[in-house]
């Protein structure tokens, strides 16, 4: 059976609303995405860092909760688990404050083995950051070298803008590993100051990474490929939170991926058909989150999708 591998960052989300904290919940861009996916009965694999402290145990205990292996998350005796502040305002949108105290020594976890059109998923600082890239880089090629379906998320927060063009040269390397790249309209402006899907496809992706999938929250969604070019429209809803949105999408997207077999071989000529199907799982999966405060999508939702995906086969 295939499956999706994940590497990324773990914290503790704590949610703030009005200024006042509201909900502690595990969190993390990838780490939303497989929590979502083993709700949905994917069998998935993450590879990531927490401290030997009660926030690290949480974590921990959170995954075997939703059906998730943690061997390939290492804990460190030195330094402390990660925590992310997430204030959300008047649109229900976060700003994020993290606080951080990591060991010199990073990820030194079981990688796990990868399976030709299997799926691999990277992101967000974690993926750019100088202290992890020796590894970061061993996980791509081993990725790329098993043909692995490889998917990028450069989740690029406000909070480094400043870097991008120190980090440009890193950037490339991993849209030279990319198959798919999904990103949002601001993490664009932060990395190119580009705001239109056209252009950011046209002069930073097509030479590189052959598919974009290209956010803009309530405003939509852009495809766009070598062979395709279409936006889809996303529901009018009231956000409750749009905390784990994106990550969501994600996983929507590659839980459409599996459910359409969608090998790598497939994806130069994927018909519109078949990546209508997937925008609908990625966007189904979104909006479900933004209904409440999880990163994730609920596993009454999961229940239902998953029966009602069985009814219509």
């Amino acid at each position: 059976m295939r499956k999706i591998i994940g590497v990324g960052e773990t914290v503790l989300d704590i949610i703030f609303e009005n200024n006042r904290p509201t909900k502690a919940i595990p969190g993390g861009s990838v780490f939303n995405t497989m929590v979502s996916l083993s709700r949905m009965n994917v069998p998935v694999e993450f590879i990531s860092e927490v401290g030997q402290d009660r926030i690290g145990s949480i974590i921990l205990d959170f995954m075997k909760e939703n059906g998730m292996d943690t061997k390939h998350v290492s804990t460190f005796p030195d330094g402390k688990s990660a925590l992310s502040c997430a204030f959300l305002n008047q649109n229900s949108d976060a700003e994020y404050l993290f606080y951080r105290d990591y060991p010199a020594q990073r990820l030194e976890s079981v990688v796990p083995f990868i399976e030709p059109d299997d799926i691999f998923i990277f992101g967000s600082y974690y993926a750019l950051n100088p202290a992890l890239r020796p590894q970061i880089f061993e996980l791509l090629t081993f990725a790329q070298e098993r043909k692995a379906i490889i998917y990028y998320d450069p989740n690029f927060r406000s909070l480094h803008a400043h870097e991008a063009l120190r980090l440009q040269s890193t950037l490339i390397e991993n849209l030279e590993f990319a198959d798919i790249v999904r990103g949002s309209n601001e993490d664009f402006m932060n990395l190119y100051e580009l705001k239109d899907a056209d252009a950011v496809y046209n002069e930073k992706m097509r030479f590189y990474a052959g598919n974009l999938i290209y956010t803009k929250g309530k405003d939509g969604v852009s495809l766009r490929t070598r062979a395709v070019s279409k936006d889809y429209d996303v529901p009018e809803i009231k956000a409750v939170s749009t905390v784990g949105a994106g990550d969501s999408f994600n996983a929507g997207v590659l839980f459409g991926l599996l459910a359409c077999d969608v090998k790598k071989d497939d994806l130069a000529h994927l018909s519109v058909s078949t990546w209508d199907d997937i925008m609908r799982y990625a966007i189904d999966f979104s909006v479900e989150v933004c209904k409440n405060l999880q990163n994730y999508v609920s596993v009454d939702f999961a229940q239902k999708y998953l029966q009602a995906a069985t009814h219509r086969s």
